[in-house]
């Protein structure tokens, strides 16, 4: 085992389409810049992600300068949109969170997306990050944000962690399944180096320039049992994970974290363990 680096560095610049891998990111009080700034919502209102929808997963939204996005996946041209101006806002339901954003302006967008998911989709940008959605406030502390993330600004996983578990997966029933690449816990930053689930036990981490407060243990979902090259649903992770990190009624792979201050992380960082 060697020092602890940042070994990679992921952003979803639309929420539940495919990452993307970056070198450099700049830290944000919300996250990291360009992650999760945009999302679809339901005609309901609601977040629409992976969990109902895991052809999101072969969907792809390359970055553009001033914020906007341009859109592709199979079957559909490719769609630029701009970052739309802010002369009204919709809500938003997001795990419990009522969030306002602002609709892209060209109905393209809406159209594009609803075709491709064959139900009616509305892109959305989250315009204000600072002031439109506060971190849980039960593991949060005061004026904390975050963008249009599950919850919390960043997601760490580390390597080593993924390996234990694919060594378990591959002793299971499931183990055709295995192994299983790191972006099925879509994380934001990974880390080598460590030792496998220390990262239970940190409280406070840096990387690179910049500190993060750990605010709780990351509970998986559904969206890690689907291939994200495919949009194929399997029984692995979370068939392994029930039987081995159950803890606090959740399933647990990687941890969630706040910034503590701004900077720019970049791939190499050594990671320091804070408490």
């Amino acid at each position: 085992m060697g020092h602890p680096q940042l070994q990679s560095i992921h952003v979803h610049p639309v929420k539940a389409f495919r990452s993307i891998e970056l070198r450099e990111a700049v830290v944000e009080p919300w996250g990291l810049a360009g992650d999760r700034r945009w999302a679809l919502i339901d005609a309901g209102g609601k977040v629409v992600t992976q969990r109902r929808h895991p052809l999101l997963a072969r969907a792809a939204a390359e970055p553009m300068p001033g914020g906007g996005v341009r859109l592709s996946a199979p079957g559909m041209d490719t769609l630029a949109v701009p970052v739309p101006r802010a002369t009204g806002t919709v809500p938003m339901e997001i795990f419990g969170d009522k969030v306002e954003t602002v609709p892209a302006e060209d109905d393209a967008a809406h159209r594009w997306c609803s075709a491709y998911l064959g139900t009616e989709a509305r892109l959305v940008h989250l315009d204000s990050p600072a002031t439109r959605r506060p971190v849980d406030p039960e593991h949060a502390l005061p004026g904390e944000t975050v963008s249009l993330a599950d919850g919390y600004p960043l997601l760490l996983t580390t390597t080593a962690s993924l390996d234990a578990l694919n060594s378990l997966i591959a002793r299971g029933e499931h183990a055709a399944e295995g192994p299983l690449p790191m972006n099925r816990f879509r994380p934001n930053v990974v880390v080598s180096g460590t030792a496998a689930w220390s990262e239970d036990g940190w409280t406070r981490v840096a990387i690179g320039e910049v500190a993060f407060r750990v605010a709780k243990m990351c509970g998986r979902c559904a969206v890690t049992t689907t291939d994200q090259r495919t949009g194929d649903r399997g029984k692995e992770p979370l068939h392994t994970l029930g039987g081995h990190r159950r803890m606090g009624g959740g399933l647990i792979f990687g941890q969630n974290l706040v910034p503590l201050g701004p900077g720019t992380i970049r791939a190499g960082d050594p990671v320091e363990i804070l408490g």
